[in-house]
């Protein structure tokens, strides 16, 4: 009896999160359907017309020739940023005058949306996948930089004294003390880079390129394929759901210990 009762219980629970997760989606989808079929607009396109042209444009070679490449590209620029971020931010919010120093410079690189980077880099790194690259990092970067500055310059002092008490230094004291304590906020900010790298992505293969994602959608448009531009737009969110989806099992698992630690804090 026990065991029927906490199967129902399981079943519920299970019921009550798919109806949160796609009743606003469908919803949306109905309301989109009813206004594109009675509107009389070229540009509104029916959901019904946009899964037959997502299927007949995406499950073909274009997914090899176009999707594949620019997610390869994004993932590149993403994991380059975080490296590169996450490193500068560690050096960066352990010494107080390197920081100081480097603060202005930082500041006017980041006030540069990086869009309008396009053209020099084109002309210092050429029309090809670096340019692309170097425009996603441009761009990702900041959140992941400045958010482990700030999660490095909050470790806990009493923490610190802990450590240096039980001679804990080096790269133990690194990985176990503040990168650990950092945590949080470097997750933070490369769950905003994530973001940026998909806009990024788009907008990089919008210029002199013949492939892409970006590039297709761009075509399809000037080319008045509506169906197949809309079939993109919701490729391009499908990827995006995907990768945030794996991003929080990620964070799920290297922030365990930080849920473990609220969850008893809040019982106390």
């Amino acid at each position: 009896m026990t065991l029927v009762i906490r199967t129902v219980r399981i079943t519920r629970r299970g019921a009550v999160r798919l109806t949160q997760l796609f009743l606003l989606p469908v919803l949306l989808i109905l309301l989109w359907w009813w206004y594109s079929s009675a509107s009389a607009s070229y540009y509104m396109t029916t959901p019904g017309e946009i899964a037959a042209t997502f299927v007949e444009v995406w499950f073909s070679e274009r997914f090899f020739v176009d999707v594949l490449p620019s997610v390869g590209l994004l993932l590149t620029g993403y994991a380059l940023a975080a490296v590169l971020g996450t490193t500068l931010g560690v050096v960066l919010g352990l010494s107080s005058r390197m920081r100081a120093t480097a603060e202005p410079v930082l500041e006017f690189f980041r006030a540069i949306p990086p869009p309008v980077l396009v053209p020099l880099l084109m002309l210092l790194v050429g029309v090809n996948t670096p340019m692309k690259v170097a425009l996603i990092v441009s761009g990702c970067i900041w959140p992941i930089l400045l958010n482990t500055i700030e999660g490095v310059r909050s470790v806990d002092p009493v923490l610190a004294d802990t450590c240096r008490c039980y001679g804990v230094r080096g790269r133990r004291w690194l990985t176990t003390l503040v990168l650990r304590s950092a945590s949080p906020q470097i997750m933070a900010g490369l769950r905003q880079a994530l973001a940026i790298a998909i806009i990024l992505m788009v907008i990089s293969e919008m210029f002199a390129t013949t492939s892409g994602l970006g590039f297709s959608i761009v075509q399809f448009q000037r080319s008045f394929a509506i169906p197949e531009m809309w079939s993109g737009i919701v490729l391009l969110g499908l990827i995006g759901v995907t990768l945030s989806t794996l991003f929080v099992q990620v964070e799920r698992r290297v922030l365990r210990w930080y849920d473990g630690v609220r969850a008893a804090a809040r019982d106390e």
